[in-house]
């Protein structure tokens, strides 16, 4: 059985982070835990988690923005599901859950960005998310 659960609390946080980590594998739990808790604070930055048999195989993060292209929308900023786990429908569910949360909240967009490099992500949000390629993202470390 899957449930979806928001993870509001540290502790919640915390039991998310192994998993988190292997998106995010530039991250210690000490710095994971100081961005969630100042995103959250300041940007809104939320993360729910989908449990299956009281085990959390994946997590996302998102948080609402306005931008002048975009207007009022949700950034997905992490979606992760555990390689024993995928292709088990859990990466849907959890953006099904998103995109309920944005229409709930009186947003009407979704947005996110994927590295170059995962292939099947794309795949994943174009042909079975219905999610349409726009624009690359750049960045440069100063």
């Amino acid at each position: 059985m899957t449930v979806i659960k928001e993870l509001k609390s540290e502790t919640d946080w915390l039991e998310a982070y192994p998993l988190m980590k292997q998106l995010r594998t530039h991250l210690d739990r000490d710095q994971y835990l100081e961005l969630v808790k100042d995103s959250a604070a300041s940007d809104g930055y939320q993360l729910a988690a989908l449990y299956y048999n009281e085990k959390i195989v994946a997590v996302t993060g998102f948080m609402p923005m306005i931008t002048l292209y975009n207007g009022r929308f949700i950034w997905v900023c992490d979606l992760v599901t555990d390689p024993n786990e995928r292709s088990q429908g859990h990466g849907r569910e959890l953006l099904l859950y998103v995109e309920k949360w944005a229409k709930n909240h009186g947003y009407d967009r979704i947005s996110l960005s994927s590295g170059l490099q995962r292939i099947d992500a794309h795949r994943f949000y174009e042909e079975k998310m219905k999610y349409q390629k726009k624009s690359f993202v750049f960045l440069k470390d100063l």
